[in-house]
Formats: C-alpha cells, sequence, structure tokens
C-alpha cells in the first residue's frame, strides 16, 4: 500500500488527470498555485518513485511521469484509514454525525440512497448466485 501526504495527492491527481508529465510540466502547473520550485518537485517525485506510487520512462528530451497506482486504488486506501482513524471503522458513525451537523445536502442524501439500492442488489445477485436464500421485502425468500 502507498500512503500519499497532501502535496503527494496534488502531483497525483495531475498525473491521473493527464500522464505523462515531464518535471517541467509538473513545475510549471504547480508553481503559480504552490510556488513549488524545480527542486521541490523532484523531491517529490523521487520519494512518490520510492514509495511506488509513479514511474517515469526516459523520453527523448526527459523523463516522462505516469501514475503507478490506480486513483481508486489510493481513495479506497485513504478513506479506509480516515474511517478508522476518525470514526473507529465504524461507516454508520461518520453518516450519523454529518446527519447530525447538516453536512449532507439532499442531493447528496439521494445519492447514498442510490448507491446503497445498488450495493443491495449487488449483494443480493451474489447471494442468488451462490445459492442462498435471499429474503424479499416481505421476509420470505425469493
Amino acid at each position: 500500500m502507498v500512503k500519499l501526504s497532501e502535496a503527494e495527492w496534488k502531483v497525483m491527481n495531475v498525473l491521473w488527470e493527464q500522464a505523462p508529465q515531464t518535471m517541467m510540466q509538473l513545475t510549471r502547473c504547480f508553481q503559480e498555485t504552490t510556488g513549488w520550485t524545480k527542486h521541490t518537485v523532484m523531491t517529490f517525485l523521487k520519494r512518490m518513485e520510492d514509495k511506488g506510487a509513479v514511474y517515469y520512462e526516459t523520453g527523448a528530451r526527459a523523463k516522462m511521469y505516469y501514475p503507478k497506482i490506480e486513483r481508486s486504488e489510493a481513495a479506497l486506501q485513504e478513506t479506509e484509514e480516515f474511517l478508522e482513524r476518525v470514526f473507529g471503522g465504524r461507516m454508520g458513525l461518520m453518516l450519523n454525525t454529518m446527519v447530525e451537523q447538516k453536512a449532507l445536502s439532499g442531493s447528496e442524501i439521494a445519492e447514498l440512497y442510490e448507491i446503497l439500492r445498488n450495493a443491495e442488489a449487488q449483494c443480493g445477485r451474489e447471494e442468488k448466485e451462490m445459492g442462498r436464500d435471499v429474503p424479499g421485502k416481505d421476509g420470505e425468500g425469493l
């Protein structure tokens, strides 16, 4: 597993959006918003290469950097670590906190309902494929 710092997430987001990138392209991308110099970007890329987050191929004039890990893989790991650290691994506690703090909009709640309906349907299909009885809405097997 690769643990990314906040700065490394910024670099990875650029690479996930448009790879490959040279060190100078990345420097130009971040220079105005972060003030990072070529040496700063070079340090990040070396550290990220050592972690297994990026790799490079030698181009005609410069190294071309690519993401070595998928965005979804990094996001899942980050989410699991956050959930464990802040909410003891309990998704329900996190959602309850967000509801109590009115941190969810109506559209976000609707999106969560849709995600849960899809997950429930997927679990039902998997259980059915495994030959298990899946209860219907009335509690009887399908």
